[in-house]
């Protein structure tokens, strides 16, 4: 069996005629959450800020839907054109639900930062346990630091293309000045994410409703001030063009999933702050599935306008604004109103970072806490005025690693997984294979370059990077970290373990 009972609860003992306050209700919330904590074998260190709402404004800014959109819109436009752009959005969405769905239920069983390669290690075999925690582990921070530094280099794109229309084509900024920006915009990223938990719950939750509102307000100016540049409806919904250089069309329009799946990732951030979130059993799941809804909701809402106004394909290919987005607004809004709805997208993938760098943070703590990265005595530290991680690291997950768990779910650890209170029931089976099926799927179609003839400029590097990292993880495994790296570490002790006053736990085993 895992080390604890997800159904963990506890209940207090009041005094006749005493009513349970507010205040109680989170006390005892909390003492339940780090009762649940120290079953995993951890002890609680961070302040307990995120409610549910807040944690599922989190989960939602971190996928930034109309900043992501407008950077990930030429993918659409080269493939497949206005199909490319509804339908190969909407079909991803169907199967990267699954997914969530799938790591949601094993969040609500085991919610702690460590996140993925905790839940690898718990369910694969025990002999296999440390190797298997390691790569997940490795995947997922690697992943996570190519993410936050893509999200970086986009938001410098906007602020480029913002220069060049505002300056009527006077200032062109090129690449050397671009990645001038993209430093300063990492340099204050790791300052943001070095505040208190309350503030960044806080932030989060304020951007949330700017990211909405932003996306309404973009599907609502390009539907209607497209006016009669506005195609048909038949031509928004099923006019195909390929301009890759691919001969096969369907192969093209599959190259077009690039774009959701750029935009729906780092959900799984919401396990990574679950040690920050009240009710994290409940509250971090729940937020895990209902951000993904709400960007693949508003992300096909914002294409599908972004299809009608878009009078030619061609001509948004050929502008030379580094983001053909800011060409569809600026025909479409005209300057003025395109640099007001661009300067929202770009706060919008600001706070993106933010929140992809506070989640890098905590899983790269968790790595850390569990000796599995280089100098883990000082990466594991707490800044105890903020109570936040020091380390100013930035990692989401690759669908790797998102796939390593959810295949131990439905094979070795199958007989010893125990729910938590978020659970797929009698539909695990299913939705966990499809997860894994489509994990599989992207992770080796966004492999391959957006043209069969590529320069070294235009190459998809991904395939070097990616096996980079499991040639150096599995290199570092057989040389030394066998020697070392066990896998999770539970750095509790017997006085670290909550001792409630005037409670009593209860543990029922809920049967998987």
């Amino acid at each position: 069996m895992l080390e604890h009972t997800p159904s963990t609860v506890e209940t207090t003992v009041f005094s006749p005629g005493e009513e349970a306050g507010p205040r109680d209700v989170r006390s005892r919330q909390r003492r339940k959450d780090e009762v649940l904590l120290a079953f995993l074998g951890y002890k609680s260190e961070f302040r307990r800020e995120f409610s549910m709402i807040e944690t599922i404004a989190f989960a939602f800014s971190i996928m930034g839907v109309c900043s992501a959109v407008s950077t990930t819109f030429v993918f659409p436009l080269v493939t497949a054109g206005h199909v490319g752009m509804v339908f190969g959005w909407l079909i991803p969405c169907f199967f990267v639900m699954c997914i969530a769905a799938s790591l949601a239920e094993l969040t609500s069983s085991m919610p702690t930062s460590a996140g993925l390669y905790y839940f690898s290690a718990k369910l694969a075999p025990p002999r296999y346990s440390a190797l298997v925690s390691w790569i997940t582990g490795w995947a997922n921070v690697s992943g996570q630091i190519a993410l936050v530094c893509s999200i970086d280099f986009t938001c410098a794109q906007m602020i480029t293309t913002a220069v060049t229309l505002g300056t009527d084509g006077a200032v062109v900024l090129g690449s050397a000045p671009t990645f001038g920006i993209l430093l300063a915009l990492l340099l204050t990223h790791a300052i943001a994410c070095a505040s208190t938990t309350q503030v960044l719950a806080r932030l989060t939750f304020v951007f949330a409703f700017v990211n909405v509102g932003s996306t309404l307000a973009a599907v609502i100016c390009l539907f209607v001030a497209s006016g009669d540049r506005r195609v048909s409806a038949k031509d928004a919904f099923t006019l195909f063009e390929n301009h890759t250089g691919w001969k096969n069309n369907g192969w093209a329009f599959l190259l077009s999933f690039t774009a959701p799946m750029w935009t729906l990732t780092g959900f799984d951030a919401a396990a990574h702050i679950s040690e920050e979130v009240a009710n994290a059993a409940w509250s971090a799941p729940i937020a895990m599935v209902a951000g993904v809804g709400a960007t693949e909701l508003l992300g096909f809402l914002f294409l599908l306008s972004a299809s009608f106004a878009t009078a030619s394909v061609a001509d948004l290919l050929a502008s030379d604004l580094p983001l053909p987005m800011g060409q569809l607004f600026f025909d479409t809004l005209g300057k003025s109103g395109m640099l007001i709805i661009w300067s929202f997208l770009i706060s919008i993938q600001w706070v993106n970072g933010v929140s992809q760098g506070v989640d890098a943070s905590r899983v790269t703590f968790a790595l850390a806490r569990d000796n599995g990265l280089p100098g883990s005595r000082w990466w594991k530290q707490i800044n105890p005025h903020t109570q936040t991680p020091y380390t100013r690291a930035t990692v989401v997950g690759l669908y790797t690693s998102y796939a390593i768990p959810i295949y131990f779910r439905v094979t070795s650890g199958r007989s010893k997984f125990v729910p938590g209170p978020f659970s797929l029931g009698r539909w695990h089976m299913v939705v966990n294979i499809i997860a894994i099926a489509w994990a599989v799927f992207v992770s080796i179609l966004l492999l391959f370059p957006l043209t069969p003839a590529t320069t070294p400029d235009e190459m998809n590097y991904a395939v070097v990077i990616v096996m980079a990292v499991f040639l150096l993880s599995g290199m570092s495994w057989v040389l030394s970290a066998h020697r070392w790296f066990s896998g999770p570490v539970p750095n509790i002790t017997d006085s670290d373990r909550p001792s409630p006053q005037h409670s009593e736990v209860e543990a029922k085993e809920q049967v998987g």
